[in-house]
């Protein structure tokens, strides 16, 4: 646990980052579900607010353990993932023609959301056990068994966007214990060759819609491309420096779906304007950088990989979702991570950047 030796190694820039990003969100939060006929909010600012505080919580756990203790049972958090996205299949709560959630009490707890950072402490552990400095093809059916287990059980619910994201896990992780570039084309080669096959027998007919119509959102404006189009509309409704809090009007009357979650950064965008964009964009690449910094600073393989793990799935849900709310990739179920509404989305990805300052801290101590 924390002591003063400790204490002082904390990263404090990169904390103070993460909750300016999640004041952030929790306003953009109040701003698209306030009502303003009967001036009052929505639930959805109260959850997301508790949701902070247990966040937080969670965070200091994960900080105060040693992330090799963590690492030791990598397996039976692995586990017990696995064991929650098979539960979630069999009793979840339904809710928008998918089944992803968990209900504990008065908690509704999505698994999928914890199964990225799972994948990490796992391939992070492999990795830093196997003690060669390449890939090799042992490893990477290993890598490929341990991901394509969750990632079944979660395309199931049906989640393809948090799916995907555990891709990102492998790739990173992957990378950075030695994967050689040539295995990386055959990998890429492979994608290309089985996505025809994924096509017509994987992917459900609404996903297929989704990807034709991002072509040319026009085809189908009031039904699979409304949201594409709404969103480009309001993102780029800000100008320079945007109408001002509480003052959009996409979000709060609704002509943007679901905008306190998938597209908060659209109605950041109408209501703080570019400015406001360059000040978020420029927060999440110094929390990505400072992030990384830490896998270059660790003291041992193991915590490299438990960085770049967690980040390689952070990044690249910040990359998707922002480009998805510009119109420029494929509308998907993935939230703008520490600004999205979403309960499960904060606790796990808090967890996983308490194990990386955890990472950070510890370098100096055997």
């Amino acid at each position: 646990m924390l002591d003063g030796r400790l204490y002082r190694q904390v990263d404090w820039p990169l904390i103070a980052a993460i909750l300016v990003l999640c004041a952030i969100g929790v306003a953009m939060i109040y701003s698209t579900t306030f009502e303003p006929t009967v001036s009052a909010v929505g639930p959805q600012f109260g959850m997301q607010f508790y949701a902070l505080l247990l966040g937080g919580v969670v965070f200091a756990i994960c900080l105060g353990v040693d992330y090799r203790v963590v690492a030791d049972y990598a397996l039976f958090i692995y586990g017990g993932v696995l064991a929650a996205l098979v539960l979630v299949l069999l009793v979840g709560e339904i809710s928008g023609g998918s089944q992803r959630w968990l209900r504990l009490g008065a908690l509704n707890i999505q698994p999928s959301e914890f199964a990225k950072l799972g994948l990490a402490v796992l391939l992070a552990n492999y990795f830093s056990e196997t003690r060669r400095g390449s890939v090799e093809i042992p490893d990477i059916l290993m890598v490929g068994i341990f991901t394509a287990v969750p990632f079944v059980l979660i395309a199931k619910q049906p989640d393809l966007g948090t799916s995907v994201g555990l891709l990102a896990v492998a790739l990173g992780v992957t990378y950075l214990a030695g994967l050689r570039m040539r295995w990386l084309a055959i990998l890429a080669t492979l994608a290309l060759l089985l996505a025809p096959v994924a096509w017509n027998y994987w992917l459900e007919p609404y996903q297929q819609e989704r990807l034709v119509t991002f072509l040319d959102p026009a085809r189908d404006a009031h039904g699979a491309g409304y949201q594409q189009i709404q969103a480009q509309i309001t993102a780029g409704s800000g100008g320079l420096a945007g109408k001002g809090f509480l003052q959009g009007t996409q979000g709060q009357f609704d002509f943007l779906p679901v905008a306190h979650n998938d597209f908060i950064f659209s109605v950041l965008a109408e209501e703080q304007g570019f400015l406001g964009v360059i000040v978020v964009l420029g927060l999440y690449l110094f929390v990505i950088v400072r992030s990384l910094a830490a896998a270059r600073l660790a003291k041992d393989r193991l915590g490299a990989y438990l960085v770049v793990g967690v980040m390689s799935s952070f990044a690249f849900q910040v990359v998707y979702n922002v480009t998805m709310s510009a119109g420029l990739a494929p509308v998907k179920g993935l939230t703008l991570p520490l600004m999205s509404y979403g309960g499960s989305s904060l606790i796990a990805t808090l967890a996983g950047f308490g194990l990386i300052v955890n990472v950070r801290m510890r370098r100096f101590i055997n």
